[in-house]
């Protein structure tokens, strides 16, 4: 009988650009925010939108297959098939989307949509396919969700009470807005806000305490010591933090578990800049938080042992990313970019290089579309 290895590149001998992902990192991560939860007694529904692997759910839950909270019903079908029966498609749903939405309810022991208006309320009660639903609620964001202190909020909830296909879950908020933080102060505000709000709501009719009080963000769930007034829990990118997250307090710089691997291309010394192979197709053109700092750069340019280069990653075209500020970078140098957003970078990829104390260990692919 023939055993076949499989034989992992070197790190410096990956093609580059390379999404580079250090396990131990993320594996500190996601215990960190697992154990927080779990000592503070909430459901925890971590959102797997970040990474979209199999391999990174099942370390948000310590191996296991516990609920999840996805982005897109590509991703909700793709953890289905895994093994995740339950799932929240934390989007409010289109109502051409319920017949796919119905079909994976029927796979799973558990699909919660959301809803934040009567049409759609509409919408599903046609279809008559009984529903595990939330009400989106926003929390201050104003993204999506209905205001926490309307009538008309407290109609359209006492109508999802009333309705005979669907079961009412809880209220679901989103403080999205707590990426416009400057620092940890600030997201900590923040965080009261996003489970005050769900609090209230529920307050105003008696019918709604039952009610899941569901939250999520990074963010806010970074810097609490101690989730409370609050049920559950759906925070995602702490998996692999960024630049972005170090920069508003959420994390530490040294928290932030992913990578860009890349190559100079072009050398100019009279410019004193370089071309790296890693343009916006790589990177993202998430311009990070440049509400605290205007002159912020496209990511932190490190050696390839992660130690910072007096380099700014100023401009990025679609397959080159432009390094100014250093005498002399030779062409063929290896970098790591460390992005400033780590869910929009990690989507430009089609696997992910899993390395270990600077060796590649292993290799995951995302689940990919919509």
């Amino acid at each position: 009988m023939w055993i076949i290895f499989r034989t992992l590149p070197i790190l410096t001998e990956l093609s580059t650009p390379a999404f580079l992902v250090d396990i131990v990192r993320m594996r500190d991560n996601c215990s960190r925010m697992r154990d927080k939860a779990r000592n503070s007694g909430v459901i925890f529904r971590p959102h797997v939108k970040t990474h979209k692997t199999i391999d990174g759910a099942r370390m948000q839950h310590g191996g296991g297959f516990g609920p999840i909270t996805v982005s897109t019903l590509a991703e909700a079908e793709f953890f289905a098939t895994a093994g995740f029966r339950d799932i929240t498609y934390a989007v409010p749903i289109a109502p051409e989307k319920l017949w796919r939405a119905a079909e994976l309810a029927s796979r799973v022991e558990r699909l919660n949509i959301l809803i934040d208006s009567e049409p759609v309320l509409r919408a599903v009660e046609e279809r008559g396919h009984p529903f595990d639903v939330f009400l989106k609620i926003d929390c201050g964001y104003h993204r999506a969700g209905v205001s926490p202190d309307s009538p008309d909020s407290v109609a359209l909830a006492r109508a999802m009470l009333r309705s005979p296909v669907i079961r009412f879950q809880g209220v679901l908020t989103h403080a999205g807005h707590s990426y416009h933080a400057r620092n940890a102060d600030d997201v900590s505000r923040i965080a009261a806000e996003e489970t005050g709000c769900l609090t209230r709501f529920r307050a105003l009719d008696e019918e709604l305490s039952p009610l899941i009080r569901s939250v999520g963000s990074t963010p806010t769930a970074s810097v609490v010591d101690r989730f409370t007034e609050v049920d559950e829990v759906r925070p995602g990118n702490y998996v692999f933090y960024d630049a972005f997250q170090a920069a508003i307090g959420s994390c530490r710089i040294d928290d932030v578990s992913v990578s860009v691997l890349a190559t100079v291309v072009g050398s100019y010394p009279e410019r004193r800049s370089a071309i790296v192979d890693a343009g916006a197709l790589a990177m993202s053109k998430d311009l990070g938080a440049d509400h605290i700092d205007p002159d912020v750069s496209y990511g932190i340019v490190c050696d390839v042992d992660l130690q910072p280069l007096p380099v700014r990653l100023t401009a990025l075209s679609q397959e080159h990313g432009k390094l100014e500020g250093i005498a002399h970078l030779p062409v063929g140098t290896k970098v790591r970019i460390i992005p400033n957003h780590s869910c929009l970078t990690a989507a430009m990829y089609d696997r992910f290089h899993i390395i270990e104390r600077g060796a590649v260990v292993d290799e995951w692919k995302p689940v990919r579309g919509w």
